[in-house]
């Protein structure tokens, strides 16, 4: 996992409430066993056609398709994002497309877990402020909006600024880079001194040889 502090991007505005986890990614594909791939099925029923003869085709009237918010590293979507099932997956879609963050009023829980475990900075602000940043960045795709998680603070290149709560043990590891593995790994002398006194004490361990 890569650390993050200050993110500067352009957003993509996907002004939709309650957006569910079958819509992020689709569950006819989770049947992948990497954690990598997801990206081009993410929002895969709202970026593809689904009826007639263009069925499968890019869907322009999509947000992700407007080439002018190609490379957004921020979205900003309505409140209650991520409902649903708990699938991690979608948290690997997002990430694996290029989103490092997402802005919205309010997050599932699960979904809010999964993301900060993968290393997506979620940012909650007022529904007012969401929907100001939401507003500028469709009226104006090089709209720039800076995260800044070590300040918790989010800003934009039209004098918005606010600024947003975050759990310290979730922005330690975002700063360091950390995922769950990684925050053992930071211990991995102390194991393999543990591992090798064990494995000692086993082998010099005194043993009974039962009679044939």
């Amino acid at each position: 996992m890569q650390p993050i502090n200050v993110l500067t991007s352009i957003a993509a505005p996907l002004d939709i409430s309650n957006i569910d986890t079958d819509q992020i990614i689709p569950k006819q594909f989770l049947k992948r066993i990497e954690r990598t791939g997801y990206g081009e099925f993410l929002f895969y029923d709202w970026r593809r056609i689904q009826d007639g003869p263009n069925t499968g085709q890019e869907n322009p009237a999509f947000v992700l398709n407007d080439h002018r918010y190609k490379g957004a590293k921020i979205l900003l979507a309505g409140k209650n994002f991520g409902c649903g099932s708990s699938r991690e997956h979608a948290a690997w879609a997002l990430s694996d497309f290029g989103f490092l963050a997402v802005i919205a009023p309010s997050f599932a829980d699960i979904f809010f877990s999964n993301a900060g475990k993968n290393g997506m900075i979620l940012v909650r602000l007022s529904e007012a402020d969401v929907d100001l940043l939401t507003r500028r960045s469709a009226a104006d795709p090089n709209h720039q909006i800076t995260i800044n998680l070590e300040a918790q603070t989010v800003a934009d290149d039209q004098g918005f600024s606010a600024t947003f709560e975050i759990d310290p043990f979730r922005k330690y590891c975002l700063l360091n880079g950390l995922d769950d593995i990684g925050l053992t790994l930071r211990h991995a002398s102390e194991l393999d001194a543990y591992e090798s006194k064990h494995d000692a004490e086993f082998w010099l361990k005194p043993r009974t040889i039962a009679a044939a």
